[in-house]
């Protein structure tokens, strides 16, 4: 789908229409093709503007295409023929040009960007790379440190950097097709061959084998495992060795390694997943299609740690106003000072002026009296929360929306201390809250799909990944990795270091292991859960605590550490040993071995060997299996959400597709029998039994994950 016409008497304007980002389609390219023959035949015609409807220029390929075959005209000779014209081709590019949008520009012989425009070349984040001429043309143009740099991370770029990268010729902040149409009628007649970047060499650095050798070694650091940004930077080492043609065939070989990829078949259920996050449903028959969000223009942020400093900056950045409340002075003056520092940093690397008239701080709540929304993020204790929740009911006018920010307390016990249960929703913020991602929205039975659906769209204006859960201790993402952390501590009691359990969770493609995680949260954050938990207390033996509380096994080994002070890089030592309190660079600790070897000494237990195969299935099938506990419970709507919830606030690895994926990628049925395998030689550990849902779908022949909601049964 094309549209052609004729402006300026002798200036073809080809426009792209695919709504709602001009994708090529199958349709497009035909009509891309058909309009550009078209253009080059008509002899009233000196020149062509390529553009797209509605202010778009091109955002790529359309990836639904990718699992169908092929169909329509390929890309890349449809680039050619472009390049490959006697008439100036010139490319408008309003609000993006990315992927084969920003390959198609390529190929055009002239660029214009409008200023707010972005490009990019994200195929990698898709586990593919560019491959219609995009790993040949940009090195051609850029170079190739800049051209490595976009293509191997598939960052976006500001119309302004890709000006000073040579990648368009003009940017305008006016109407970017009319600058396009001025353009053109500017160089007819001039030569095209110096325009046609495949007839270009690649501008090549001093020392050509070590810029590879360097941006190798970052680039698979930063891939833990991915194959696509490392496959992206052999195509862009061909454009600097290699002829154009011999170049393209080595970009095609690659891209046809990765297209039929497990990881590209990841990657591409994130894309889609992350979008079918924000389409939630409740069991109560409430979506997000019959449920209307309430407009938020003002909200509160009580407490001002580390988690409520994010989240008034987040609220801010997305344009609304905001009354920050501490109990104390000194806390307000830090909260203060730290919230104002975010804000003017941010704004100092954006170029803009600093939104701080915006944030109100005080140490009074009768200053929430008029907003439209309250984010709760006081410390995580039950009865300060009920406390602060009623408080919140006298003071909000009637209709506020209550929301907290606790990361596995019950909702519907906040909601019971007000006067409107129906208004109250949990807002799980994950830390650095203005950094992270990931927002789960926990529905309690009271909250009202109106209230539900104002937190979700809430979560997408301040640019969350947000996710619909049920409500339930820990919710989705801490009920898993408390199951997790578990087996973790096991693997040490039979015979693992710290170690050699983080060293296989990384080689899985996590960007920490766990007891650095751990390390890094703090020691104590666990402790006093498990202390809330009542598995710590009084009744517990100090010289000899037992390894069996409430029905199921149990290790001391975190408490006893803790014990001793030990508490992460905030004490100096942890699991890991550190130069010093809040240092960073985790060591293995000689006496953290001495450690295991007496605790394993005193309770009779023979350490073994353990293999990275067993930590890695341990730790991640038992995450899967919870899953579909949860699924079962009804506590989330969709694999595809449990995913989402530990990709963008866990640190699964993308490539991997999230946990429900990869038990589906591995096989449910081996998934079962490793479980069985595992929970045979340990009985008292329960949730490595496997699910009945999982039992259900292996026995149904594991059909895709699509089908699985159909066989939980109420």
């Amino acid at each position: 789908m094309a549209q052609y016409a004729r402006t300026k008497g002798s200036i073809a304007l080809i426009t792209l229409t695919n709504p709602p980002v001009n994708a090529l389609s199958a349709a497009v390219r035909m009509g891309i093709t058909e309009a550009v023959a078209r253009a080059f035949k008509d002899t009233h015609v000196k020149a062509v503007v390529l553009c797209g409807e509605n202010g778009k220029f091109c955002g790529g390929a359309d990836i639904r295409e990718f699992a169908k075959p092929m169909s329509g005209p390929p890309l890349v000779p449809m680039i050619h023929a472009i390049e490959a014209g006697e008439k100036p081709v010139v490319a408008a590019i309003e609000e993006m040009a990315l992927g084969g949008g920003l390959e198609l520009a390529l190929g055009c012989h002239y660029r214009v960007a409008h200023a707010k425009a972005r490009l990019g070349l994200p195929e990698v984040t898709l586990g593919l790379l560019p491959a219609a001429g995009g790993t040949q043309r940009l090195p051609r143009l850029t170079g190739i440190p800049a051209a490595l740099d976009l293509i191997t991370t598939g960052r976006h770029i500001s119309a302004q950097e890709a000006l000073k990268l040579g990648i368009v010729d003009r940017v305008t902040e006016g109407n970017a097709v009319e600058a396009a149409v001025e353009l053109a009628l500017s160089v007819v007649g001039r030569p095209l061959a110096p325009r046609r970047l495949s007839n270009h060499a690649t501008p090549l650095p001093a020392d050509l084998d070590g810029v590879f050798e360097e941006v190798l070694v970052q680039v698979k650091r930063r891939a833990r495992g991915a194959m696509a940004p490392v496959a992206c930077a052999k195509a862009v080492r061909a454009a600097a060795e290699l002829p154009y043609s011999r170049g393209l065939e080595c970009e095609r070989e690659l891209m046809n390694t990765l297209f039929t990829s497990g990881q590209a078949r990841a990657l591409q259920y994130c894309f889609f997943a992350q979008r079918a996050a924000g389409k939630w449903s409740l069991p109560n028959g409430a979506r997000w299609d019959n449920s209307r969000p309430r407009a938020v223009h003002t909200a509160g942020v009580i407490g001002l740690g580390t988690m409520g400093r994010g989240i008034a900056v987040c609220l801010v950045k997305a344009g609304i106003s905001v009354v920050a409340v501490e109990t104390e002075e000194k806390q307000l003056d830090s909260g203060r000072r730290a919230v104002r520092g975010m804000l003017e940093r941010d704004a100092k690397r954006r170029g803009v002026t600093a939104p701080l008239h915006m944030i109100t701080f005080t140490l009074s709540m009768q200053q929430l009296r008029d907003v439209d929304l309250v984010i709760e993020a006081v410390f995580e204790d039950m009865a300060l929360k009920k406390s602060v929740f009623a408080e919140l009911s006298r003071v909000c006018r009637p209709n506020a929306l209550l929301c907290t920010n606790t990361s596995g307390l019950d909702v519907d016990e906040l909601a019971s201390v007000t006067d409107r249960p129906p208004l109250v929703v949990g807002m799980h913020f994950f830390a650095p809250a203005h950094v992270m991602k990931l927002l789960e929205v926990i529905c309690g039975p009271r909250s009202s799909p109106e209230t539900v659906a104002t937190a979700m769209t809430l979560g997408k204006r301040l640019g969350k990944v947000s996710v619909a859960v049920g409500n339930c201790p820990g919710f989705v993402g801490n009920r898993m990795l408390k199951l997790y952390l578990d087996q973790a501590h096991f693997l040490l009691e039979e015979g693992a270091s710290p170690e050699q359990v983080d060293q296989a969770l990384e080689e899985f493609g996590f960007a920490l292991g766990i007891f650095k995680v751990a390390d890094l949260s703090g020691l104590d954050i666990g402790w006093r859960v498990r202390k809330a938990a009542g598995l710590i207390g009084p009744d517990v033996d100090p010289k000899f605590p037992s390894r069996h509380r409430q029905g199921r096994r149990y290790c001391p080994l975190p408490d006893l550490l803790c014990e001793q002070g030990c508490l992460g890089q905030k004490s100096g030592r942890g699991w890991y040993l550190y130069d010093s309190a809040g240092g960073k660079e985790a060591r293995p600790d000689p006496a953290i071995s001495s450690f295991l070897q007496e605790y394993r000494l005193r309770y009779g237990i023979s350490a073994r060997r353990i293999t990275e195969q067993e930590v890695v299935e341990r730790c991640v099938f038992v995450l899967a299996n919870e899953g579909f506990r949860i699924l079962e419970d009804g506590m989330a709507a969709a694999p595809e959400d449990i995913d989402m919830v530990y990709v963008f606030g866990y640190g699964w690895p993308r490539h991997r597709g999230g946990p429900m994926f990869h038990a589906a990628q591995v096989g449910l049925a081996t998934v079962l029998q490793r479980l069985e395998f595992y929970h045979g030689q340990n009985p008292d550990i329960p949730h490595l039994q496997p699910s009945t849902l999982l039992r259900r779908l292996v026995g149904a022949r594991s059909p895709p994950m699509q089908q699985w909601k159909q066989h939980i049964r109420s």
